[in-house]
């Protein structure tokens, strides 16, 4: 009756009709401002890393940065070749993918295709608790536990070093990977699975010839987006990959990653202003490159899978 009203008053329907007009635009407002927030937000970083790069690159050649085997910008002689910190870090990352993405899957599949629905609540939940554990705890965790019981196999295992740093990343990323897996391979059709079994497939046919196939495009958006936060990991690094930037793949000696590098000089005291002052945004504008890179990679790869699949 209320409806009817409305409609049969013509005053009253423009009034009605227009304010719920004036609702939506500003809703629609709403919306629009906190979309803008990440793209203002983005825009603002990446041009403080360019203004404060530009002193540096004007008395350090680009090429001087990007392809000398030697940083050292801060002792005498000083040098600002960046590759052993790009080398350290894609050591670490690197690792940590190899833990990271084989117990992450094994663990997908698990939750997606054999745990029953009351374990994977409690499963589930679990894994994602480890996402939430400060990486200042993981960095001492691998300092004081993990160093010490590799060094009963690897004598030679310097105490800062990126293997134990790599093996705990590892372990922090996987709960990423597997979440991020399971609800790939959770969006795939039950009539896939279906069709199978109704050939005589066994559910481990099932889970590695139909599911994971078919949900490829998540999982390597998942192992793309872990990789990514491997190589923005900070505190981690900083305390158990030591800082000494070195061109080596040895996993058994100490290295120092980008972010270690950022951090140690930050808490320093170089004077504001100075080129050694510049080389941290130099080194964050070379980080922000590399992970967009990644991250477009990682696009183009799921739009692929997506097409092939």
């Amino acid at each position: 009756m209320q409806n009817t009203n409305l409609v049969n008053d013509p005053v009253r329907f423009k009034l009605g009709k227009r304010r719920g007009s004036l609702q939506e635009k500003i809703v629609g407002s709403i919306f629009f401002l906190c979309a803008s927030v990440s793209i203002i937000t983005t825009v603002a970083i990446v041009g403080t890393l360019l203004i404060q790069s530009i002193p540096f690159f004007q008395e350090v050649g680009v090429w001087e940065f990007i392809g000398g085997d030697r940083w050292s910008p801060i002792l005498k002689p000083r040098a600002y070749g960046v590759l052993p910190l790009v080398l350290g870090t894609s050591l670490v990352a690197f690792i940590s993918l190899l833990v990271a993405v084989p117990i992450g899957l094994l663990l997908a599949i698990f939750l997606s295709e054999y745990s029953p629905k009351r374990l994977r609540s409690i499963l589930k939940p679990m894994l994602e608790v480890l996402a939430g554990i400060p990486t200042v705890v993981y960095g001492y965790f691998a300092l004081t536990f993990v160093t010490p019981q590799l060094q009963n196999i690897f004598p030679d295992l310097m105490v800062f070093n990126a293997l134990s740093a790599g093996l705990v990343m590892g372990l922090m990323i996987t709960p990423m990977v597997s979440s991020l897996s399971e609800d790939a391979m959770t969006a795939v059709p039950q009539s896939l699975r279906n069709a199978a079994y109704a050939l005589g497939a066994t559910r481990r046919e099932v889970a590695t010839k139909i599911v994971v196939p078919a949900a490829t495009s998540g999982i390597v958006a998942s192992c793309l987006l872990s990789f990514s936060r491997a190589i923005g990991e900070t505190m981690l690094v900083t305390i158990a990959a030591g800082a000494t930037p070195k061109m080596t793949l040895n996993p058994l000696e100490s290295i120092q990653t980008m972010t270690a590098y950022i951090v140690q000089l930050a808490l320093g005291e170089t004077p504001h202003g100075s080129l050694e002052y510049n080389t941290i945004f130099a080194v964050g504008l070379l980080l922000f490159i590399f992970t967009l890179v990644i991250n477009l990679a990682g696009h183009f790869l799921v739009q692929h899978w997506k097409e092939s699949v």
